[in-house]
């Protein structure tokens, strides 16, 4: 857990899940695409029986870009603490 406090005026939102959903789920790949309308979102896992899908989101346009700034900001604090993170490309994702 992150030890940082919330800025001064923001606002805390209790979040109520199921606990089956609050478990969260693996990706280990993703597909985006969008229309005029919005961007859809297929996290995807790669295993040795194939390729399934986890979860499919859908947002908007202007939603698509705070999730964005947010996923830069945070990927900014976290090589701040910890490092930078390596990028290893592969065009073979297949398990061996």
């Amino acid at each position: 857990m992150d030890n940082e406090k919330p800025p001064v005026g923001t606002q805390q939102i209790p979040i109520v899940t199921g606990d089956e959903m609050s478990r969260g789920r693996y990706s280990n790949n993703m597909l985006v695409t969008h229309s005029s309308e919005e961007f859809i979102i297929d996290w995807l896992l790669n295993s040795p029986y194939g390729t399934h899908m986890v979860s499919r989101i859908i947002v908007s346009p202007g939603h698509m870009k705070r999730i964005i700034d947010a996923l830069t900001e945070n990927m900014r604090k976290y090589e701040g603490k910890f490092g930078s993170v390596k990028v290893i490309e592969t065009k073979d994702q297949s398990f061996h």
